[in-house]
């Protein structure tokens, strides 16, 4: 069957090309189970041709000749064709990572708007003149970087191919983009926009395959000055580790176990949704997933049952068919590891309330579904408490007063997100300064802008995506000093 699958190609100082070794893998519909293309298996060879390509780009040629107001028109075109192009990148993320339509599309509608902000951004960079106690005129400069590697996960490619490619390209910087290997064929595709967009040869290249093949050699390559990540706490930290030997800058976005804290004064309607958006929109495939419910013990048991009679209304399928409202898992080993951990919750002692296994729904197929969950008698101890399932699988945990709803929220090694649903304008404000996250929704949840910095506290990350903050991640600063001196100084003391 491979033989008569697409082959895919990568692309690399300017063209597409296939891997130096010639191998290739097999990429899944998580709908079907079924493979649907080939994606390059790219190795060592392909980084080095990759960066070596991404460091001549940015040593010479045009783009270091581009002021930041021609960087920022080439952002601008890349984002319009983004939009124009929203529906079928969107569609492309759906075979490949079988999240849903309607989210996916969403999505890439709203993905334009990130190189839009930051084409924007690219040249309001300004250093600053500073006033010195030495006889001198000094000033700073915030200069790129150089050649930049990306590595992006699976569950939402091209949104954080933006957060990362944006900021990046802005700042005049190059870029390697290693996408995950479940997820490739969206990428390949975006790329042919960068093309179109006019950017010069080399600028962006894209190397896919697997961690060990390609992003190990991207993460280790000298002339690589900077690695963005999104993923796994645990490859996250090997990550910072290989990227230290060389010193490398990095800004990681790791995992997350986020509560979601519903106070009894809450409007426990829209509480409710916000519970489900948190836990069961996509697929619990998220690293800000509320997947913590800690419940005031007041409304535990009313808000349980309004929680169970609402998300056992959703429905699964086609991610391809816009009523569908949950869809599969996005790859088999995930698939297996959501399962593992629903009956390691049941062993701690749990009482499941709804789902609890693998989906048999007719709607369902052979796709790699697992039913909505939820487990009621979790205490924070429990496994299911404290390590990230990325899934949907949801713990709910009672607490009697707002000091224990703090001290159960930040108990954990966490810090990415965290929700809290009040009508008490005085708790909100409370609840947001001692929760210990990057990110505190308050009555909503899951929201994200380019205008507002996101990554996370504790080992949830390290730097900062979107906002003005993003885009520092990508500079370094230089002081220059002119004397105005009409003598120099003694030249064997320093003061």
């Amino acid at each position: 069957m491979s033989q008569s699958l697409p082959k895919l190609q990568m692309y690399i100082d300017g063209e597409f090309v296939n891997p130096v070794a010639g191998s290739y893998f097999e990429s899944y519909d998580p709908y079907t189970a079924q493979p649907w293309c080939m994606v390059p298996r790219g190795t060592e060879e392909d980084v080095e041709r990759a960066v070596q390509a991404a460091h001549r780009a940015f040593s010479e040629g045009e783009w270091p000749s581009f002021n930041a107001s021609q960087r920022g028109e080439l952002l601008r075109r890349l984002g319009e064709l983004v939009a124009e192009n929203a529906q079928m990148l969107g569609e492309l993320e759906v075979k490949d990572n079988g999240k849903l339509l309607s989210e996916m599309s969403a999505q890439l509608k709203y993905a334009p708007s990130f190189y839009y902000y930051f084409a924007g951004l690219a040249d309001k960079i300004e250093g600053a003149v500073i006033p010195t106690d030495k006889a001198s005129f000094t000033y700073t400069l915030h200069e790129p970087l150089g050649v930049c590697g990306a590595i992006i996960p699976w569950n939402s490619p091209l949104l954080l191919v933006a957060w990362k490619l944006a900021p990046a390209l802005a700042a005049g910087n190059t870029m390697v983009i290693k996408p995950s290997e479940y997820t490739s064929a969206s990428v390949l595709e975006f790329i042919k926009l960068v093309e179109k967009a006019g950017f010069p040869k080399g600028v962006v290249n894209v190397v896919t395959g697997y961690g060990s093949e390609a992003g190990e050699p991207l993460v280790k390559h000298p002339l690589v000055q900077k690695v963005a990540f999104t993923g796994s706490t645990l490859t996250g930290a090997h990550i910072y580790s290989e990227a230290a030997k060389d010193i490398k800058r990095v800004s990681l976005e790791l995992g997350g176990k986020s509560p979601n804290i519903v106070f009894a004064d809450a409007n426990l309607d829209n509480a409710v949704k916000g519970a489900v958006a948190g836990i069961f929109a996509a697929t619990g495939q998220t690293c800000v997933a509320g997947s913590r419910l800690l419940v005031q013990e007041s409304i535990h048991d009313e808000f349980v049952e309004k929680l169970v009679a609402f998300a056992s209304t959703a429905k699964m399928g086609n991610p391809m068919n816009l009523d569908t409202q949950v869809g599969p898992v996005t790859n088999l080993s995930q698939f297996k590891k959501v399962l593992d951990y629903i009956d390691i919750a049941k062993g701690e002692g749990v009482e499941t309330v709804l789902g609890g296994g693998k989906a048999k729904r007719p709607e369902c197929g052979d796709g790699w579904f697992v039913e909505p969950t939820i487990f009621t008698g979790v205490h924070n101890q429990m496994r299911i408490a404290q390590e990230e399932v990325f899934g949907p699988v949801l713990g709910v945990i009672p607490f009697a007063d707002d000091d224990e709803a703090v001290a159960i929220a930040n108990d954990v090694m966490f810090g990415l997100a965290a929700g809290v649903w009040t009508e008490d304008i005085r708790r909100t404000f409370t609840m947001a300064k001692r929760l210990q996250a990057g990110t505190v929704w308050v009555n909503t949840y899951r929201a994200a802008s380019y205008t507002t910095p996101f990554g996370g506290y504790k080992r949830s990350g390290l730097g900062r995506e979107l906002g003005q903050e993003a885009i520092l991640e990508y500079l370094q600063t230089k002081s220059v000093w002119i004397s105005t001196a009409e003598e120099m100084a003694n030249p064997f003391v320093v003061g």
